[in-house]
């Protein structure tokens, strides 16, 4: 059955509002509600383009049953709530990742299976583990690493990493909290003849991201060069040939049309979704496209610290996706970028308000 009512948690932060609306928008017979708590900084600048969207918003915590329960009937939910960067808990307290991208999961999850209903699961490609990415063999160009053919593990090639790599190992609390999700969500399925879809996302970027340093980082490397902000090449040698593919929010949410038109179709897939080789950028490219964008030059200066977690190329291998659609990304990472200045620009004074920085251009 095709959803009529869809629930999208974390719907005010930048990957559930942009869904929502998007959504909305192909889909102007539906109902969307966009949950959230607004505890990340600078959602509450989404309730305002939500309500013009036609998207009604609830305000509740996924940690809390009770708000679910009073968000409504739905016939899907989009779970994309999460505590998202890689460093959350470490070294620190651990409750609020795990409480909210685990129990929240499983909150979720029963009110799924009250309403019967579908659930299209966000995970992240930080659920493959760490020490076998950075075992990854690779060559140097002159301003990024790049995959080899021949590796020391399954599932990967030259073309990225696949659903097929090695699990076994740790891979940031973030990650084992996203793993931990996925594995409900398969149970789930089975035990409640849920039709579920676990969409393991690379780096989305796009318009109306608050971006960081741990997450969200094009984004954030743009609002740098905005703002005339300084930056550092962290780890790998200091010298910024470090790779992620990037996945723009619209291409997303074409994605997860699909899915919830057709969720008999996508029922227990568990998927790569990213942009691949030919949409991703190491921190050098991406410093000479801001550049060329913003018309500023920033400081980037080189660390050789190593952050946990980090890995220095990841790239998603997505063709396991041909077996269900035809989908590909149609934003290249310039666009990307350029769309991201724009918004910017746009909205400079809200934006700097938000993420507490000035020095404008």
């Amino acid at each position: 059955m095709t959803a009529h009512a869809v629930l999208i948690t974390g719907g005010a932060g930048f990957i559930g509002a942009s869904l929502a609306l998007e959504l909305a928008a192909r889909h102007p017979d539906w109902e969307f509600v966009a949950f959230d708590s607004l505890h990340r900084r600078g959602s509450e600048l989404n309730l305002a383009r939500l309500r013009e969207g036609g998207v009604r918003f609830v305000h509740g915590d996924v940690r809390a049953p009770e708000d679910l329960r009073a968000a409504g009937p739905f016939d899907a939910l989009v779970e994309c709530s999460a505590e998202p960067s890689v460093m959350a808990g470490v070294g620190g307290d651990t409750g609020f990742l795990v409480r909210t991208n685990l129990l929240g999961a499983y909150h979720c999850l029963e009110e799924a299976a009250r309403q019967r209903a579908q659930v299209v699961f966000l995970s992240t490609s930080r659920v493959y583990p760490v020490a076998a990415l950075r075992a990854l063999s690779h060559d140097e160009t002159e301003t990024r690493l790049r995959l080899v053919e021949e590796q020391p593990f399954p599932g990967v090639s030259s073309r990225g990493v696949a659903e097929g790599f090695p699990m076994e190992g740790a891979r940031t609390l973030y990650g084992a909290s996203k793993l931990s999700a996925e594995l409900l969500v398969a149970e789930y399925a089975e035990s409640f003849g849920l039709s579920t879809v676990v969409n393991r996302c690379g780096v989305v970027a796009g318009p109306w991201q608050m971006g960081k340093v741990d997450q969200g980082v094009f984004t954030h490397w743009m609002l740098a060069f905005h703002f005339k902000r300084p930056l550092s090449y962290i780890g790998f040698g200091g010298t910024g040939k470090q790779v992620r593919d990037l996945l723009h929010v619209a291409d997303l949410a074409a994605l997860v049309d699909d899915q919830l038109t057709r969720p008999e179709h996508w029922s227990g897939a568990v998927v790569n979704v990213g942009g691949g080789v030919d949409v991703s950028l190491s921190l050098r490219e991406t410093s000479m496209l801001c550049e060329q964008i913003t018309g500023n030059s920033v400081l980037v200066a080189a660390s050789s610290e190593s952050r946990a977690g980090d890995v220095p190329i990841y790239i998603s291998d997505c063709r396991a996706l041909g077996r269900f659609s035809d989908w590909a990304p149609r934003h290249g990472p310039q666009q990307i970028l350029e769309e991201i200045h724009f918004w910017i620009c746009e909205h400079e004074h809200s934006i700097a308000a938000a993420l507490g920085v000035g020095g404008c251009r």
